[in-house]
C-alpha cells in the first residue's frame, strides 16, 4: 500500500462513508432485516447474509422473486426509519474528536442511505453534521461508480487530487479510486483491495486524517 502524496499550498479535503465508518449500524441492519424477513415468513438469517452482499431490489429478487419490489422497498423503508427513531447507534471511537476538529466546508458525507436517516443517526449520537452530504436521492448511479465521491468534490469545490475518501467497504473504496482520490480503509481487520492505506480502527486514523487537512499527511510508504 502507498500513502499518496499531497500537493502543498492547496486545500484539502475529506469525504467520509457513513455506515460502517463513522457510525456503528450492523446491529441495527441485522434487526431491520431480520423483522422484514419476519414479515414475509422468511429465514431471517438467510435473508440477511443475502442483504450483505447485494442492494435491497437485488436481495428482494432473489428471496421473494414473487413479490412486488416496490412493496417490499416501502416495507423496508418504513422499518428502517422507525429504526432510526427508536433504535440504539454508536459512534466509532474517534468519530466526535475528529469532526469536530475538521475545518468547517472542507468535510463531507457521502452515503448510499438516506440524509434524513443520517441526520436522525448523527442527531443519536450527538456527531457534528457537514454542509454537504450526497446521499442515495442525490445520484442515479450509486457506489462503486465514481459519482457519489465526484458530485461531492464539486459541491465543495474541490479537485478529486485534492480529496480524501474515508471508508470502510469494498464498494465504497472503488467508488473512490475510480474518481480519482486518495482512499484510506478503517475499520477492518484486513485491508480491502486498492486503498492507499489501511487502519484497523477510525480512532488509528484520527491524526493522519487532520494532518491530511492541514497538508501534512506522510509521503510514499514501503
Amino acid at each position: 500500500m502507498i500513502g499518496e502524496p499531497v500537493r502543498p499550498g492547496a486545500r484539502k479535503y475529506v469525504l467520509f462513508d457513513v455506515d460502517g465508518t463513522l457510525i456503528d449500524a450492523v446491529d441495527n441492519q441485522r434487526r431491520v432485516w431480520r423483522v422484514w424477513a419476519e414479515r414475509y415468513g422468511l429465514d431471517p438469517d438467510a435473508v440477511h447474509q443475502v442483504a450483505l452482499r447485494t442492494r435491497p431490489m437485488e436481495t428482494f429478487a432473489e428471496v421473494v422473486p414473487d413479490r412486488d419490489p416496490r412493496e417490499c422497498l416501502a416495507v423496508l423503508h418504513e422499518l428502517e426509519d422507525e429504526d432510526v427513531r427508536s433504535g440504539v447507534y454508536g459512534a466509532f471511537d474517534g468519530a466526535s474528536e475528529l469532526l469536530n476538529a475538521l475545518p468547517a466546508g472542507a468535510w463531507a458525507l457521502v452515503t448510499s442511505n438516506y440524509e434524513h436517516r443520517v441526520r436522525g443517526r448523527f442527531a443519536r449520537t450527538g456527531l457534528p453534521v457537514p454542509d454537504v452530504i450526497v446521499d442515495a436521492a442525490s445520484v442515479a448511479e450509486g457506489k462503486p461508480s465514481p459519482v457519489p465521491y465526484l458530485l461531492s468534490a464539486e459541491r465543495l469545490g474541490a479537485g478529486p487530487e485534492d480529496c480524501l475518501v474515508v471508508e470502510d467497504a469494498p464498494s465504497g473504496v472503488l467508488s473512490g479510486l475510480r474518481a480519482g482520490m486518495t482512499v484510506w480503509g478503517v475499520n477492518t481487520p484486513v485491508a480491502v483491495d486498492g486503498v492507499h492505506r489501511h487502519f484497523g480502527s477510525l480512532r488509528e486514523a484520527v491524526r493522519d486524517i487532520l494532518a491530511f487537512t492541514e497538508g501534512n499527511a506522510e509521503g510514499p510508504r514501503p
